[in-house]
């Protein structure tokens, strides 16, 4: 795993929201998080998240809707499989999102398996962070391919630097492919920028950075395994996301979200403070 940072690249990061990491994995490290991710995947069957302390929560189950047909989506594979769970809580890449963010710490906030089907739909643009539980400026998130990300098979776009013009509205992914453009129109004449990536390579986004992908034109399967951190110290803001209802029951406003359980830290400049 090549995981060292540079200047350049955080500098990249800060200005654009996103940096792209050729080579991020070696080919056999490719095929553990292949084999880790599609065992994964398969035991969840039709559950996109098991919430802790739900017996049957159906807001997470796939019910063949149009977002349903644009990925598979599986969240928190951490938590029920020990081998993608040795993988996402890896110290390196906390390290990583620390650097690239400039923050102290970093906490999972959750993985994410995102597979795209042959055929499948684009996925409209959006921003990540006003869906989650917290709001901050430096929240982040890795991309990982599994299989080669191309134009022709849904890879990821982004607008350049719009992480700097957006704010905490929770725009839904619709059907339309540029229903975040109402709320935010001079987003219309921006150039987005494609990402293809050979897998096993990887790119870094900020929550807050418009993007997007596009449809699966092809007939084989575009796998990307991707994990949002939440920087160290980030507290509640009402919104319930992944959170089991007990769990959101126990938080007021503005409290810390400090459960190590739920949100281990997988890295901080303070290595005490590390819970993985």
């Amino acid at each position: 795993m090549h995981t060292e940072i540079t200047q350049a690249q955080i500098d990249a990061y800060q200005t654009n929201g996103f940096v792209v990491m050729d080579e991020f994995l070696t080919p056999e490290e490719l095929e553990t998080w292949r084999d880790a991710v599609d065992q994964a995947v398969r035991e969840r069957k039709d559950r996109k998240l098991v919430v802790e302390g739900a017996v049957d929560d159906d807001r997470w189950k796939d019910r063949g809707s149009f977002y349903d047909y644009v990925f598979v989506q599986r969240l928190n594979l951490w938590k029920d499989n020990p081998a993608v769970k040795e993988l996402i809580l890896d110290p390196r890449i906390g390290r990583m999102a620390t650097e690239l963010a400039q923050t102290e710490g970093m906490r999972v906030w959750h993985d994410q398996a995102l597979i795209k089907q042959p055929w499948a739909n684009a996925t409209a643009w959006h921003h990540d962070n006003p869906k989650w539980s917290f709001y901050s400026p430096d929240a982040i998130s890795i991309w990982i391919a599994l299989d080669d990300a191309t134009s022709h098979n849904g890879c990821l776009y982004f607008l350049a630097g719009s992480h700097k013009q957006t704010t905490y509205v929770n725009v839904p992914i619709a059907e339309n492919m540029s229903d975040l453009f109402r709320e935010y129109p001079d987003f219309v004449d921006m150039e987005s920028m494609a990402a293809p990536m050979k897998a096993g390579s990887c790119s870094f986004h900020n929550g807050l950075l418009a993007h997007g992908a596009g449809a699966n034109m092809t007939s084989g399967w575009r796998r990307a395994m991707t994990c949002a951190f939440m920087p160290y110290g980030s507290t509640f803001n009402g919104i319930q996301n992944i959170l089991s209802d007990e769990q959101v029951a126990a938080y007021a406003l503005g409290d810390e979200l400090n459960d190590d359980h739920q949100n281990p830290v997988v890295y901080h400049r303070d290595q005490a403070l590390i819970t993985v």
